[in-house]
């Protein structure tokens, strides 16, 4: 919980942070103290007695603060997150802390004017060790202004306006409404400069300033009613975890169930995708271009690149974008295997809703690939976050279908690059009996599955495979129909393909009302939950709150769980308020597209410098992943470099079982 209103500190950052400073500062205090010591009969000089002062001083000073700092550290550990109780004298320490800034700034100042004194004429071995004094103390106090401007929450004390004026008050005064409309638009700027802020190294348009608005009104309503700081996101993080971990070691009935057992039609056919998606996959990895190569070929990937980078430029190819010394076009004929007349069209152009594709025969398969790059730069980022929803209507398809916003944008950039620009008309031209495949990796596997979408009508026989695509994308209704021509794949825990705004509703719930109702410190919390991360072992078995209560009683929020929420969720009201059950939600439940090949860890074997995974595939379904699964792994199972290893190891596996 936050000490003040206008900070977004909370007792653990705040002591973690200080532990770090009175290190920092014991040091300093004993390197002081050593110096003085040594130099102590050398200050008998003009101006010496100056000099003596401020070290003496210094000295006291020091000591005043790391003992301040030392009991602030013990008192913010005290209690737990929802009981402040223990902590009660914590502002008061803190102000007693806030206080001896100012001397120390006056005595930082004191000693720059004193040290740069030309009257004073010391040694230059004692002159020189109070200037390195002296600029120490600067730096701290510069750092210390840093510190507090980034901690610093210019919504802090409007925060609570929710509380008394929220959404379930009486707002019928206009000057109510007024205030209400007005904190929000503040939150909002607030989130728009921090995104500025964050990519101001990039080249802002009208497209920019659009997304920063959208993005910033995005995370005002995500982060509205929490009282949430980072610690307490990492401790709730690290308590799902281990109650997740805990609740897979019970028997119980798998998460995954078919309707029916599995016939051998239904296997030949997921045989027969997984196959089709190894080989693929190495097309949605070579759009990530040089990066993706060097990070998979780490010690070799320079030399092999370095004889293509004084290459000419293939004239049957049409390539546009930036790729400086050949290397992005180098790396995806190294990755795909191709060789230069196969490529129709390479774009490496990047700006947000605008990302970069390329398009190629494949006569392995007798495809047109269109394969599109997922994340890889800031634009992208601001394309992922741009999760609004908006309407796709689809003539002879359906009346509309809702589709995350940032990514179907970037779909009809690149739709308007094939059609009307005649790419794909290129393709055909050369092989009029191929088919087209689309594919892509991330926000590519999603871009791809929408694109897919706009050319169905024109191309009936095309197949679209997304690999790791964002969870929040399609609507029921259109995940629904491109069941017949969209192949999904999904590695282990991977949290992109869980991503959607209720999803991270979900789960900001969890965390709530876990981290609310354990009664233990949050210190305790995160360094076991480190250990755990780290060393592993059996999961903690931490008391709460929640123990010994009925399953109705679980639906209602605890007394700890409403002091950390600023107003009530929304996850909250539909449990409470009837009237809620029937109004449309804050956030539309968007799915993965397509049908869904789940690949999962069967066995895992170590070895010294590396471990022999074996996988399983199996068709699974939108529900399993309804829910964001709290893991190491949520990550990795997300890199592209893992997917094709999972896909390569079920196609030999499958490979082998055929030749025997």
């Amino acid at each position: 919980m936050k000490l003040f209103i206008r900070w977004s500190l909370s007792s653990i950052n705040f002591s973690l942070s200080t532990i770090t400073v009175i290190i920092f500062l014991s040091c300093r205090w004993i390197g002081i103290l050593t110096l003085y010591t040594v130099h102590k009969g050398k200050f008998n000089c003009p101006g010496g007695g100056l000099l003596h002062s401020y070290l003496l001083v210094l000295i006291i000073l020091l000591a005043s603060i790391i003992c301040a700092l030392s009991a602030l550290v013990y008192i913010s550990m005290q209690g737990t997150i929802s009981n402040p109780g223990p902590r009660k004298s914590l502002p008061k320490l803190l102000y007693t802390r806030l206080l001896l800034y100012l001397p120390e700034f006056i005595w930082a100042v004191a000693g720059a004017v004193w040290v740069s004194d030309s009257s004073v004429h010391c040694e230059k071995t004692v002159i020189n060790v109070i200037t390195g004094t002296v600029i120490a103390s600067w730096v701290i106090i510069i750092f210390t202004i840093i510190g507090v401007l980034i901690v610093f929450d210019p919504l802090g004390g409007k925060k609570t306006f929710y509380l008394t004026n929220g959404v379930n008050r009486n707002l019928e005064s206009s000057q109510s409404g007024q205030l209400l409309y007005s904190v929000k638009n503040t939150a909002t700027r607030v989130w728009e400069k921090r995104i500025r802020l964050l990519c101001c190294c990039i080249v802002q348009d009208d497209d920019h300033r659009v997304a920063f608005t959208s993005i910033a009104e995005l995370f005002r309503t995500y982060f509205s009613d929490t009282d949430l700081v980072p610690s307490d996101i990492a401790a709730g993080l690290t308590l799902l975890h281990q109650e997740q971990d805990k609740m897979e070691s019970c028997p119980k009935e798998p998460e995954e169930v078919l309707c029916h057992s599995p016939s051998s039609h239904v296997t030949d056919d997921l045989d027969m995708e997984v196959e089709n998606a190894a080989h693929y996959m190495l097309f949605a990895a070579a759009a990530y271009g040089w990066p993706y190569y060097v990070y998979t070929n780490p010690f070799t990937a320079v030399c092999k690149l370095s004889g293509d980078c004084c290459g000419n430029r293939p004239t049957e190819s049409d390539i546009t974008g930036s790729d400086r010394h050949n290397f992005h076009f180098g790396s995806i004929l190294k990755i795909t295997g191709l060789q230069y007349r196969d490529f129709i069209h390479i774009s490496f152009h990047n700006k947000i809703y605008e990302i970069p594709f390329f398009v190629a025969l494949d006569h392995k398969k007798e495809a047109v690939v269109v394969a599109v790059r997922g994340t890889l730069s800031f634009e992208d980022i601001l394309t992922d976050l741009s999760a609004d929803c908006e309407d796709l209507t689809l003539e002879d398809v359906l009346e509309n279908g809702f589709v995350h916003k940032g990514i179907t944008q970037a779909a009809n950039y690149i739709y308007r690059k094939l059609i009307n620009d005649g790419i794909l008309n290129q393709a055909f031209t050369i092989a009029p009996e191929y088919k087209l495949v689309i594919v892509g990796h991330s926000l590519g596997g999603g871009t791809a599955s929408i694109l897919a979408i706009m050319l169905r009508n024109s191309f009936p026989t095309l197949r679209c495979y997304a690999f790791s695509p964002p969870g929040g994308l399609l609507s029921k209704s259109l995940a629904d129909y491109t069941k017949h021509f969209i192949v999904s794949i999904i590695v282990g825990k991977d949290l992109v393909a869980r991503l959607s705004m209720p999803n991270m509703e979900d789960l900001k719930r969890r965390i709530v009302r876990i981290v609310a109702n354990c009664n233990r410190p949050k210190y305790q919390i995160l360094l076991r939950g480190c250990w755990y991360e780290v060393f592993g072992g059996d999961p903690d078995d931490f008391p709460t709150e929640l123990d010994g209560r009925n399953q109705d009683a679980l639906t209602q929020p605890l007394l700890a769980e409403e002091s950390l929420m600023v107003r009530r969720s929304p996850s909250y009201n539909t449990l409470e308020d009837e009237s809620h059950l029937n109004s449309p939600p804050q956030y539309p439940h968007l799915y993965l597209p397509g049908k869904i090949i789940h690949i999962l860890e069967e066995s895992s074997t170590r070895r010294l410098c590396s471990s022999d995974i074996k996988y399983v595939a199996r068709w699974s379904n939108e529900t399993v992943f309804s829910s964001i699964l709290i893991s190491p792994k949520m990550i990795t199972d997300h890199m592209p470099d893992v997917v094709l290893k999972a896909l390569n190891s079920l196609s030999q596996e499958h490979g082998s079982c055929l030749s025997c």
